[in-house]
C-alpha cells in the first residue's frame, strides 16, 4: 500500500435542513506532509467531535482504487483526491484483506486499524445527493479509520508497512457489512465482540445478537 495523497480540510459552511453548519469533509490534497497526533491530524478541520476525530478515529484512509468506480457514477463532479473526506488516499488499500487491529508503520507514524467509516449526510452534501449514502453502504468499500500508536509525519508516496497482524481475523469489510446487516451472523458477531481493537461501545452493542 502506498500513500497517493495527503489531504487537509478547512471549515466549510453548508446548508442542512434550512440551517447553516460547518464541516471539515471538504478536504483537498496538500503538498506537505500531514502530522498524525494522538486524536487527529494536525491543522485539519474536525467540527463534530462527537462523531469525528478522537483516539478511535484519529485519521481516515480511503482507497485510491475505488475512485474509478465512483467517477463512473458521478462523472459531473469536480474530482480530486480527498473527495470522500479522507486524510490519506491510499493505493492498494483493500478492506477485504485489512483486519481490525492490524498495525502499520506509515511514514514515521505507527497506526492501528480501528473501524470502517460509516457515512453521514455530509458525504451526501459533498456529492450533491443523499442517494450516495445507500450506494456507499452497498458498495462495501468504506475505507478505514486508524488510531495513532506513535505520532509522526506521513508524506505522499510513503508506504504502509505491516508491523503486526491482528490475531483476530475480522476484516474491515466484514465488520462494515455486519453493522448494516438485518441478520447478524453470530460467528461474525462473536469475532467482533472478541476484537479488542474495536471501540468498546461498538462491541457492547453487539452482545444482544448472541
Amino acid at each position: 500500500m502506498k500513500v497517493i495523497a495527503t489531504n487537509i480540510g478547512k471549515p466549510t459552511t453548508i446548508l442542512w435542513n434550512g440551517k447553516e453548519e460547518l464541516t471539515g469533509i471538504y478536504k483537498y490534497p496538500t503538498e506537505e506532509a500531514i502530522v498524525l497526533g494522538g486524536t487527529d491530524v494536525e491543522n485539519d478541520t474536525v467540527i463534530d467531535r462527537k462523531h469525528h476525530g478522537g483516539p478511535n478515529k484519529a485519521c481516515y484512509l480511503f482507497s485510491a482504487d475505488q475512485y474509478p468506480y465512483w467517477k463512473g457514477k458521478y462523472p459531473h463532479l469536480d474530482w480530486n483526491w480527498g473527495m470522500f473526506g479522507e486524510n490519506l488516499t491510499v493505493k492498494g488499500l483493500d478492506e477485504t484483506k485489512l483486519c481490525i487491529g492490524d498495525i502499520y508503520r506509515m511514514g514515521s507514524a505507527l497506526v492501528q486499524v480501528s473501524q470502517p467509516r460509516e457515512p453521514c449526510y455530509k458525504l451526501g452534501i459533498r456529492f450533491g445527493t443523499q442517494e450516495i449514502l445507500r450506494q456507499y453502504i452497498d458498495h462495501g468499500h468504506p475505507g478505514t479509520y486508524v488510531r495513532i500508536l506513535e505520532a509522526g509525519k506521513v508524506n505522499e508516496n510513503d508506504s504502509l508497512t505491516l508491523v503486526e497482524k491482528s490475531e483476530n481475523p475480522l476484516t474491515v469489510q466484514q465488520f462494515y457489512q455486519l453493522i448494516y446487516a438485518k441478520y447478524k451472523d453470530p460467528n461474525i458477531v462473536k469475532l467482533a465482540i472478541e476484537n479488542k481493537a474495536l471501540p468498546e461501545y461498538k462491541r457492547e452493542r453487539l452482545k444482544k445478537y448472541l
